[in-house]
């Protein structure tokens, strides 16, 4: 297949979709690849995550993550930027992490890791396992060169979008200049608090790691339509009259069309995961009961992904200080989240996963805390 017709393929749909075609591609001249994998690196938590696969043989690992400090073999790859050949991955794995017992239960016999870097910062790792012993021959090597290429430029490409939608939102927030629009611990908190719900919620609808780090990125974007609403509203001390209250709310509809513009027409087309970024702007107010706004959606109309960040945004408004308000604690809070969720108002399985991740709670709680300014934005 030419060099264009792998592009072509690299560029169509989301990045599982894409990684299974160019998988399907190269079994035709090396059939030996059973598997590929790719992980992604975040340096401020020192944390790699599962991200996307192609996986023919064996059971996909998901929802799991390391970090890679504690890995040395993978930290020298880190900082080398050299390949890794394992021709026996019985008799060269030693550790007994989750994911070498995983690695070995699933038969695969060789494999190949290849560290991904952008702008020379790592962003990762791509991971090639065949069930052959010591498939990974010099030439298969070179083979797989051009793939590895392909797979990195779309992972690139497309991280590379959404850092530049983020980094437009910041730009408008800083054009309007609201002075406390959210502070960025609370963005923080919010993707992490969205990350641990959506990773334990996503076996049960089906969903990949890629719609969990869809979730964690996107999640600080959810109230982005702030940026429209005046200060004398969105930083008033007490509480909003009728009329102030819908010009509030009009927020998800200005975060919208923000949204939108930043995409373009096109889209849609040409960023697969924009109906997730969508859904989450506009829909992270509506509630199962129908009580929500701005559509009053109810039940399963309602995005998993908007159901995710809500409970996220609900939980961190309650347990963050405001001049309006005092800071709940944890275990308040998650009384109040199954108080909602029993009126039927919030997904039951999203607040259990939270609940139910307490050591983590906690610990983002603590690690990302408020700088207590004069003044913050309503929830």
């Amino acid at each position: 297949m030419s060099l264009a017709s792998l592009a072509v393929i690299a560029n169509s749909g989301t990045l599982t979709e894409r990684l299974g075609a160019l998988h399907t591609r190269l079994l035709e001249t090396v059939p030996m690849v059973d598997r590929i994998a790719c992980a992604l690196y975040e340096a401020k938590d020192d944390q790699l995550k599962t991200f996307i696969n192609s996986t023919r043989t064996g059971e996909a690992i998901a929802g799991y993550e390391a970090s890679l400090s504690n890995s040395h073999a993978l930290s020298q790859l880190a900082q080398s930027g050299d390949f890794r050949v394992l021709d026996d991955i019985a008799s060269a794995i030693h550790s007994d992490t989750a994911h070498s017992q995983w690695l070995k239960a699933q038969g695969y016999q060789s494999s190949f890791t290849v560290p991904l870097f952008d702008h020379g910062r790592l962003l990762g790792f791509i991971f090639f396992d065949s069930c052959q012993r010591a498939a990974f021959t010099p030439q298969v090597q070179r083979d797989l060169v051009l793939y590895t290429s392909l797979i990195s430029m779309m992972i690139s490409s497309e991280i590379a979008t959404i850092r530049a939608m983020i980094e437009s939102t910041k730009l408008a927030r800083e054009l309007t200049e609201l002075r406390d629009f959210e502070t960025g611990a609370h963005l923080d908190r919010m993707a992490r608090y969205s990350r641990l719900i959506a990773r334990a919620i996503a076996p049960l609808h089906g969903l990949n790691d890629e719609f969990v780090e869809g979730v964690y990125l996107f999640a600080p974007m959810h109230d982005i339509g702030k940026i429209g609403i005046p200060d004398r509203i969105l930083l008033k001390p007490g509480r909003l009259d009728p009329e102030e209250r819908v010009i509030m709310d009009s927020h998800v509809a200005k975060g919208v069309e923000i949204i939108e513009r930043i995409i373009g027409k096109e889209g849609d087309r040409h960023f697969p995961e924009s109906e997730l970024l969508r859904n989450i702007v506009q829909c992270h107010h509506e509630m199962l009961d129908g009580s929500g706004y701005p559509q009053g959606l109810s039940g399963e109309a309602i995005p998993i992904e908007a159901r995710v960040v809500a409970v996220a945004d609900i939980f961190d408004a309650l347990t963050a200080h405001r001049p309006y308000k005092q800071e709940w604690s944890l275990d308040d809070a998650f009384a109040e989240l199954h108080r909602l969720s029993a009126q039927g108002k919030l997904d039951a399985d999203c607040v259990n996963a939270l609940v139910n991740q307490r050591a983590a709670v906690e610990d983002i709680h603590a690690r990302y805390t408020d700088s207590q300014p004069d003044h913050a934005v309503r929830a």
